[in-house]
């Protein structure tokens, strides 16, 4: 889930994308491979690959695309995630600062080279690491400031699934890629008790649309530093199941990024480390909590559906408060907040 998230954060998928080794010998099934794919048969049946082979990128295509969406056009995926947000900062422990829960919602399309196209909205918010309670206010520890809360709300966050490495997520041009012709492999293995496990994550850098300049108190520096890693843990039965166009999945996402615009802390030593946890909500927006779906209602209704056409252009949760905020005034003398010079307690 960036801020990219559910995904990302990738779960909400945002970076799950991001791949493990590739080898040229994954493209052996690509004579093979049809160059049209055919479309969802009736009763939900579909035309994608459930023999197991981790070297196989058409496996890994359809697998993956089980995993973060429900293949079946008529069906939208919900997942949900929850944990929370650390500080990190020099000589001091890792402080948790608020709670963190929200969900995404996805559907899909087959194209016709057989990739498979996904359409997501997801949305997070934060919550007081004591009460629970939604934040609307957030007294900044660091700073002693109470400022305004800003939920993470990515509309949408879409990207193509295919049989070659993706490129990473360009965040509106400001991050440069390449495109790549290996083939799409992941990090899986066999785990206990007819288990498997996926790992996977991104690691970015690219330049910063908070500009320090203009945006002096949100800005952490000219460029993002931003990693996220996820893992997934499936059952192998559905893996193989061809009857399921959705393989539900429990597992855990972790993101690394600088510090929220919001907290206002401008480019001091540091930065946010979320560690949390994600499934699939087998009855959809029921399954969630109701607090959160109220809220996400409140803000705008769509966010309680996927979309139901692709758009874009698709960004973080950065991009977006460059896109809809405005700066916060700067106090006269105003510096931003420093970590202590010593071993803190």
């Amino acid at each position: 889930m960036d801020e990219q998230t559910f995904s990302r954060r990738q779960s909400l998928g945002l970076a799950a994308l991001a791949v493990g080794s590739a080898t040229l010998a994954g493209c052996a099934r690509a004579e093979a491979a049809p160059a049209v794919a055919a479309p969802l048969a009736a009763g939900g049946a579909a035309p994608f690959v459930t023999k197991i082979d981790f070297k196989d990128p058409y496996w890994t295509r359809d697998t993956y695309a089980r995993l973060d969406a429900d293949i079946d056009p008529t069906k939208e995926k919900v997942g949900w995630i929850s944990g929370k947000a650390f500080g990190v900062r020099p000589n001091e422990k890792v402080r948790p600062l608020f709670k963190v829960e929200g969900f995404s919602v996805v559907r899909t399309k087959r194209l016709e080279d057989g990739s498979w196209r996904r359409m997501l909205r997801e949305i997070v918010f934060y919550r007081d690491i004591e009460t629970g309670e939604i934040l609307k206010q957030w007294a900044n520890p660091y700073t002693g400031e109470t400022v305004r809360v800003v939920p993470i709300a990515n509309d949408p966050f879409n990207f193509t699934i295919t049989a070659f490495q993706p490129e990473g997520p360009s965040y509106g041009g400001l991050q440069k890629t390449q495109a790549s012709m290996k083939p799409f492999l992941q990090d899986w293995s066999f785990g206990a008790d007819g288990k498997m496990v996926l790992q996977t994550g991104i690691d970015m850098i690219y330049p910063n649309a908070l500009d320090p300049k203009k945006w002096v108190r949100e800005s952490s520096g000219p460029m993002n530093r931003v990693s996220e890693h996820f893992i997934y843990v499936v059952d192998r039965a559905d893996v193989e199941n061809p009857a399921l166009t959705h393989i539900p999945a429990v597992g855990s996402w972790s993101r690394i990024t600088p510090w929220l615009p919001w907290m206002l802390m401008g480019q001091a030593d540091g930065h946010i480390s979320y560690f949390t946890h994600f499934g699939t909500a087998k009855n959809g927006i029921a399954d969630l909590p109701a607090d959160i779906v109220a809220a996400a209602r409140a803000m705008d209704p769509k966010w309680l559906s996927a979309p139901t056409e692709d758009y874009g252009p698709s960004l973080s949760s950065l991009e977006n408060y460059a896109r809809e905020q405005t700066p916060a005034p700067v106090p006269a003398g105003w510096v931003p907040p420093k970590a202590p010079s010593g071993m803190g307690q």
